[in-house]
């Protein structure tokens, strides 16, 4: 119970005290009269809850989950089981209800309505369902990850299991070429990104809080970067696209982030080609089935082949969902990847490239090929006497 509340309001205090200290910093300023601090306070509890999906009280229109806050949360539970939690089930539980307790608290405190407020809890349910977990696991006394699977793991057949494996590296390994797809970005557009922030003109306090929202939001870009790798791509704003196809993008908010999205010319021609890297993703998955997977009859590996496919565009559908939403009023409600597009796009790519790689491979799909050719000759050249 401790581990979930302490890092429930861990979590909540990193959010919090920027917007205090921003408050005080220029709380002498003209704009500001007449405002409490607590509402400073409120909006940085909006901003925590929208990291677990809640939309913002103060402005119903920005939906675009803060990833980064989100993790930020998640570790903070981790860290929190790992070092002060007990690896037991009622532990687990009652951390994960203490977390949910904190959420539900500061969404009454804010105003959330009801259906918003059963979003955060299902969103704050996940996430310290996932913190507390992997720390819990890493306790001393804790059980291996694999022994609390295996009944679950032990009730499905073989090529199943081993597909959601491997699906699973196919979807990672997707994940970090997009995490270096966003960094190039940043790298090759902070010319774009450094004329943003100067056409701000923030002071010091200004700079802080503007580097911890870009931080916040930074995991977005790299879901950004992964549809763009699929293929499919995204939007920032209504009419717009950034994909390998082609770019149509329209105005733009000053957000320095937004600086770094591919240009124009950045697009089109050999470009067309990256979402070739699904393929080699499911390549991988095949290589991870074909060190792991005994297979036994002829459709073993295909159907293994195929639910590793169905595990990355699953994962993809989820990763493209978390990353879209709206910002603000008008075009700006339109942010982000189209999710089925992508899981689409992201399956088919995993399922080519798995079966190209595995069927050749694995001695009874050979032997199932062999004998339905001799049954084919044969009833060919039977037919031929015959004639």
């Amino acid at each position: 119970m401790l581990a979930g509340l302490q890092a429930a309001l861990l979590s909540l205090l990193v959010v919090v005290l920027p917007a205090i200290a921003a408050y005080v910093a220029t709380s002498a300023a003209p704009a500001t009269t007449g405002i409490p601090w607590t509402r400073a306070v409120e909006v940085a509890a909006g901003l925590w809850l929208l990291g677990h999906g809640v939309p913002m009280t103060a402005a119903p229109s920005m939906t675009l989950v803060p990833l980064g806050l989100t993790a930020l949360a998640v570790f903070g539970c981790y860290a929190s089981a790992r070092r002060s939690g007990y690896a037991t089930r009622s532990a687990f539980g009652a951390g994960v209800g203490a977390y949910l307790g904190v959420v539900l608290v500061v969404g009454l405190a804010t105003g959330v309505p009801l259906l918003h407020l059963g979003t955060g809890l299902l969103g704050g349910a996940v996430v310290a369902a996932t913190g507390l977990g992997a720390g819990l696991l890493r306790r001393p006394e804790a059980p291996r990850f694999r022994d609390v699977v295996e009944p679950v793991r032990s009730r499905l057949p073989e090529p199943v299991a081993h597909g959601i494996a491997a699906g699973t590296t196919a979807l990672a390994t997707l994940v970090l070429l997009a995490a270096a797809l966003a960094t190039l970005w940043v790298v090759t557009g902070r010319s774009a990104v450094a004329e943003v922030v100067g056409s701000l003109r923030l002071d010091a306090v200004g700079g802080v809080v503007l580097a911890v929202g870009e931080l916040a939001y930074a995991p977005t870009l790299v879901l950004w970067a992964f549809a763009w790798l699929a293929g499919p791509g995204f939007a920032v704003g209504t009419g717009t696209s950034f994909a390998v196809g082609g770019v149509q993008a329209g105005a733009l908010p000053a957000v320095p982030l937004l600086g770094a999205l591919p240009a124009p010319d950045v697009a089109g021609g050999v470009l067309v080609a990256v979402p070739v890297v699904t393929l080699l993703a499911g390549a991988a998955a095949a290589l991870v089935l074909r060190r792991r997977l005994v297979t036994e009859r002829a459709l073993d590996a295909p159907v293994a082949g195929l639910v590793s496919a169905a595990a990355a565009g699953f994962g993809a559908l989820v990763l493209a969902a978390l990353s879209r939403g709206g910002i603000g009023p008008g075009r700006m409600t339109q942010l982000g990847p189209e999710p089925v597009l992508v899981a689409l796009a992201v399956a088919g790519g995993v399922a080519v490239g798995a079966l190209v790689v595995l069927l050749p491979g694995d001695r009874h799909v050979r032997a199932a090929v062999a004998g339905a050719a001799r049954r084919v000759w044969s009833a060919t050249a039977g037919r031929a006497r015959r004639d």
